[in-house]
């Protein structure tokens, strides 16, 4: 009796086939890539090209093996990075097959013919898979010896990317990601043949949020960083891992530093939120740590004038200055919304123990009561157990985006909502304006074939979002109720009354699950660490008696009973003289709704303390300055938007840098008050023993949704956003950075333009009692007498000039040319209040695309 093998016996599971490997039989997924079974066997087939996010493109050859099908070997070699696994295949790779390895020698030969032998001085020597893979798999010796082909070095590609062109192997790797990861294809191959070559086109500069991940996923040093080139080598690093502190995405990152300082910054590799790509203000925008006007010193003001003291001296000074400010008319807590879980949780219990207080707000920009009933009854607590992740928006039938700009406030959501959108799964809706490049590139995905609709924008005027989410059209209705349907929320809600109410109905209605997604990093931390002033940590309400008793024998002190005031009621008593003190952590005021009631505040309070890395606005008006750390000189961690923990440890050590909980423990001894939050470890401890509310939360808000209002004849209503790239304090000293950025223009419809009679190079002025901003004009399809300004970028500083936000009336009309330098090519801001202004601060220098009438 003949017997069959036993992998014949063993039936082939479900969508499955069974192949061999080197003399291994294994069973892969249908459709899998050769080199992804290899790789899950353990063999390592080497490549260049290849890459596990980016389409198969089978451009570098170097990953060829032997293949048999049926019995009968292949005529040549094939790619593995291109062809599928098939039941009854038989594979060999170099491991095995003398015809692989000869292969795969013969492509290196031919990589390295014009490459230049530049290993000692190239930024990539050290870490080059090139490099890896020549001394491995090529020859020791080469048939060519010609002169090898030289180009002009380096051509940069933006302000940020340089590329040496013979150091380019043709993988295509840059371009693969530009147009199918960012959607920005503006980096391309050029000529044919042997004058095939990277470059970029003509009057179109590679401006992309996303550009330094090219620089990181290139196998060669052709691309390079114009901020790290020629700086350090990879072996004179020291690496350490860290989470990126700028916004809500939670990144995984990596610090390279060398001597005490950072030299550059990697993405890692986390597929659950961040997979293997970062945003370029993540990457890049790391030197405000090390700025000239760092604050490394307490400050203490004597005669009107700050001057260096002790920590001793400060911390006595900020005690005795506070404790007579708490005893007369209270205190204010303005944390803002860049701390860590452990410094929020820090900045709460000081408030509650050592100030006696709940005025205590973490949102240093506009904000609602409707806004905290949202967060309260509907965010806090939340994880990725129990409420939306990314692998959930990436799965999803169809997402709305409402008053959120993804690719400006969280940049890896973004990209996820993207990739969704280009597997065809997910129709993305956005609720807003006009069709920002982000909201083109989620809902117009083009292939080869051409371009392909995935989703659309749901056109509102600035205010009417509410509106309109109460009567969306019927397309975008029915996809919303389809199972694991998603509506995303950004923090720009809280200008529109009503809008987080309607949110809550429509999820009701549709059955769509709904996630929130600040702009800051430190937001969602700040939340669960009760740094406001209706809710304690861990969500409870501060107004319920049982979750005060709980928290108060938690800490073993009284607890204040009356709901505090919030960050504009604050700000409103501290003017008025009703609050006699303010604690502030690194707020700018020009972030807040409005920056003359902030400054008006600061100069009304009888004492002042401010906690802060470099000097502001605040540390012109700060009785005491008190120097805190940096992200990468602490440990801690953050919460990104999903609630997921993202916990890093230091990076620099021995600098001497304290964290804000430290300072603050120490602040709160001297004021005879205990919070033991010594060290973050502390602090977080703390914080999980106390643990999530388990009584009710907040209730839902029921706001009636308001209208978008009705702009007069020459009035239009502003809509505003802030960009990723823009006058923020964390992008400083980064110039090649801020070169990137997208110009500061207005964006008007048509139509509007026709109305105010707009002419060639003309300008528009929007302008309300407090002040103008005059900009260049860029035509968009979008609601008539609507008018988009950013919110911080170079001159258009919006609420610092127009004292309004999102959904008002503003003035608008039509300016005469003005000539490059009195422009600067960046627009201009009048100020009523007749204050200095700094033009240049933060812009970027470089062409735009302007389209004029």
């Amino acid at each position: 009796m003949t017997m069959a093998p036993e992998s014949e016996a063993r039936p082939v599971p479900e969508g499955y086939v069974r192949l061999t490997i080197d003399g291994i039989e294994v069973e892969a997924p249908k459709g899998e890539l050769l080199i992804r079974t290899a790789e899950r066997m353990g063999i390592t087939i080497p490549r260049f090209c290849d890459h596990p996010l980016l389409d198969p493109a089978g451009a570098c050859r170097q990953c060829l093996v032997e293949v048999e099908m049926g019995g009968r070997p292949m005529p040549k070699p094939q790619a593995s990075c291109t062809m599928t696994v098939a039941d009854g295949m038989v594979v060999k790779t170099q491991r095995t097959s003398p015809v692989a390895d000869k292969a795969q020698q013969g492509v290196m030969e031919l990589l390295l013919i014009n490459h230049p032998l530049d290993c000692p001085i190239c930024d990539k020597g050290g870490e080059c898979p090139l490099q890896n893979q020549a001394l491995k798999h090529g020859r020791a010796d080469s048939r060519f010896h010609d002169t090898k082909r030289t180009f002009a070095k380096p051509v940069p590609i933006s302000s940020q990317v340089l590329l040496d062109r013979e150091r380019c192997v043709l993988c295509q790797r840059c371009t693969r990601f530009s147009k199918q990861i960012a959607g920005d294809p503006f980096i391309e191959l050029l000529e044919r043949g042997a004058l095939q070559q990277i470059g970029i086109g003509e009057q179109q500069p590679f401006q992309s949020y996303f550009s330094g991940n090219t620089i990181q996923i290139c196998p060669v040093g052709a691309l390079t960083s114009a901020a790290y080139r020629f700086r350090s080598r990879p072996f004179d690093l020291v690496s350490t891992p860290g989470q990126c502190e700028h916004c809500a995405s939670g990144c995984e990152i990596r610090n390279d530093w060398r001597r005490g300082k950072v030299m550059r910054r990697l993405a890692a590799d986390d597929p659950e939120v961040n997979e293997e790509w970062i945003c370029d203000k993540g990457r890049f925008a790391f030197r405000y740590a090390t700025a000239a006007d760092r604050i490394t010193r307490p400050l203490v003001r004597e005669n009107g004038q700050l001057r260096e003291a002790s920590w001793t001296e400060a911390l006595q000074v900020a005690a005795k200055g506070l404790t007579e400010a708490r005893d007369a008319g209270g205190v204010g807590v303005l944390p803002g919304g860049r701390l860590t879980v452990e410094d929020a949780y820090s900045y709460s219990k000081f408030a509650r123990i050592a100030l006696r207080t709940n005025d205590i707000d973490f949102r240093a920009r506009a904000h609602s009561d409707e806004e905290l009933q949202f967060l309260g009854s509907t965010v806090v607590g939340t994880t990725p157990g129990t409420g939306v992740t990314y692998r959930e928006l990436e799965s999803a039938p169809a997402v709305l985006c409402v008053a959120f700009e993804p690719e400006e406030e969280s940049p890896i959501v973004f990209l996820r909502l993207r990739k969704a959108a280009r597997k065809g799964k997910t129709k993305v809706f956005h609720l807003g304006q006009w069709v920002s490049p982000g909201v083109e590139k989620t809902t117009v995905i083009t292939h080869n074939g051409g371009p392909v609709r995935t989703g659309e924008l749901v056109p509102c005027t600035p205010g009417g979002e509410a509106a309109a989410l109460r009567s969306l059209p019927p397309e975008v209705e029915e996809s919303l109720q389809q199972q694991g349907a998603v509506l995303v929320v950004g923090e720009r809600a809280a200008e529109v009354p009503g809008l987080y109410s309607e949110i809550l109905r429509a999820a009701q209605r549709t059955g769509a699950r709904v996630a929130w997604i600040p702009r800051r990093a430190g937001e969602r931390g700040a939340l669960e660490a009760g740094a406001l002033p209706t809710l304690l940590p861990g969500g409870r309400p501060v107004a319920d008696a049982a979750a005060r008793a709980e928290l108060e024998q938690a800490w073993g002190a009284p607890l204040p009973a009356a709901v505090g005031r919030d960050l504009t009621g604050i700000l409103a008593a501290a003017a008025s003289g009703a609050l006699s003190g303010l604690v502030v952590g690194g707020v700018d005021p020009n972030d807040l709704p409005d920056p003359a009631l902030a400054e008006q505040a600061l100069r009304s309070a009888d004492f002042v303390v401010s906690l802060e890395l470099r000097p502001s606005a605040v540390t012109e008006h700060a009785d005491v300055v008190l120097p805190i750390a940096p992200s990468v000189e602490k440990s801690g961690s953050y919460l990104n938007w999903e609630g997921r923990r993202r916990e890093f440890r230091t990076t620099i050590e021995g600098t001497g840098a304290l964290p804000d909980c430290r300072v603050l423990d120490t602040l709160a001894v001297e004021m005879d008050a205990d919070l033991f939050t010594q060290t973050p470890a502390a602090a977080a401890a703390e914080l999980d023993r106390i643990g999530p509310n388990t009584g009710a939360g907040l209730p839902a808000p029921d706001v009636p949704a308001s209208t978008a209002p009705v702009p007069g004849p020459e009035q239009a209503v502003l809509a505003t956003w802030r960009q990723l790239l823009d006058n923020g304090s964390m992008q400083a000293e980064e110039p090649s950075l801020a070169g990137t950025a997208r110009s500061a223009v207005a964006v008007i419809s048509p139509r509007t333009a026709q109305r105010i009679e707009l002419g060639h190079a003309q300008r528009v002025e929007v302008r309300t009692a407090r002040g103008a901003i005059v900009l260049p004009v860029q035509l968009a399809e979008m609601p008539d007498d609507v008018v988009w300004l950013p919110s911080d970028s170079g001159t258009s500083q919006v609420h610092r000039a127009l004292g309004v936000g999102h959904g008002a009336l503003v003035d608008i009309a039509a300016t005469s040319p003005m000539t490059p330098a009195a422009s600067n090519g960046h627009g201009t801001t009048h100020l009523s209040t007749g204050g200095e202004h700094d033009p240049n601060r933060g812009t970027a220098r470089r062409r735009s695309a302007l389209v004029d009438p």
